[in-house]
């Protein structure tokens, strides 16, 4: 769906065009609306048919499914039809809920003030939360998380291009948190986190921040991710201990006289223990018998190696 201006305001043609809603979208959601349509009033006549034929003749229990099956296919249509408009007001909608609300405040205040105090109000209302760090800083982050989602929006829509395939994802919600924001978003056919994964410089560039990370958001389900961008570290502060408090400052020091530095590198000069290990006694060759059967005597000798043990 798209609205064009045949002229400009001074006269001139224009050939431009605003896109609200993509071509291919369009075609896709119409296809999609009549299916939807078909099926929804085949099945649900049907059954309302069954339904009814226990209650009344056949014939009449048909026309009874045909009047509650063709208002179902009816609203299934329009349900599918206007998907796309549902889904780029669910972007927009919290920017839409602000605006409107600003407005409608601004028009009571002015209706029901005069001017004077109507611009002290709106002094009051704007000049206070920006000056209390704590509501500036939580202003500002909200305000990234609404820049965030709108800015993942414009990657996927390029990483569609690229691919020439695929359907933009949901954008679900984003909060912020220590170092960035946190979003999260559902996966329709044509993206993956393996090519999101591939593509974090991207888009950490896109939304103004250090670097990205993504990861499944449920076990289960592939298409559910959460997107952490980070534009600060959160480590780098000096803290101090909280056991420096438990230490009683009345406790004696202990003097120790200090340990011998060493000046060289040399294995003589490292005063080591020597640690001689016992000798084992050896044990006796067995000696073999002699040819009348009778076992030889036990050898006396004294314990020394033979040679040709160790040949």
């Amino acid at each position: 769906m798209s609205k064009s201006s045949p002229r400009r305001p001074f006269g001139g043609r224009s050939n431009g065009t605003v896109t609200v809603i993509e071509a291919r979208v369009h075609r896709s959601s119409a296809r999609n609306a009549r299916l939807a349509f078909i099926l929804t009033a085949v099945i649900v006549g049907l059954l309302s048919a069954v339904v009814a034929a226990s209650y009344m003749h056949p014939i009449i229990a048909l026309f009874v499914g045909v009047l509650i099956g063709v208002p179902a296919g009816a609203f299934a249509w329009v349900l599918v039809r206007i998907w796309p408009v549902l889904r780029l007001l669910w972007w927009w909608l919290p920017e839409i809920v602000i605006t409107t609300g600003a407005i409608t405040f601004w028009v009571q205040v002015a209706d029901h003030t005069s001017t004077p105090v109507t611009l002290v109000i709106v002094g009051l209302v704007v000049g206070v939360p920006a000056a209390v760090p704590v509501t500036r800083r939580a202003i500002v982050a909200w305000t990234w998380c609404l820049i965030v989602r709108h800015r993942l929006r414009t990657c996927f829509r390029q990483f569609i291009i690229a691919n020439q395939s695929g359907t933009l994802p949901l954008i679900l919600w984003a909060k912020p948190t220590p170092v960035g924001e946190r979003v999260w978003v559902y996966l329709r056919p044509g993206l993956s986190s393996g090519d999101l994964e591939g593509r974090l410089d991207r888009i950490a560039v896109a939304c103004h921040a250090s670097t990205a990370l993504v990861e499944r958001a449920a076990d289960g389900n592939a298409a559910y991710l959460r997107f952490d961008i980070k534009r600060r570290e959160v480590l780098t502060a000096q803290v101090g201990s909280p056991l420096v408090d438990v230490i009683n400052p009345d406790t004696p020091t202990t003097e120790r006289p200090p340990a011998p530095v060493p000046t060289a590198l040399d294995l003589p000069d490292v005063d080591t223990p020597t640690i001689t290990l016992p000798t084992q006694p050896r044990k006796p060759k067995p000696a073999a018998p002699s040819a009348n059967g009778s076992k030889p005597a036990a050898d006396t000798s004294s314990d020394v190696d033979d040679v040709s043990d160790w040949i």
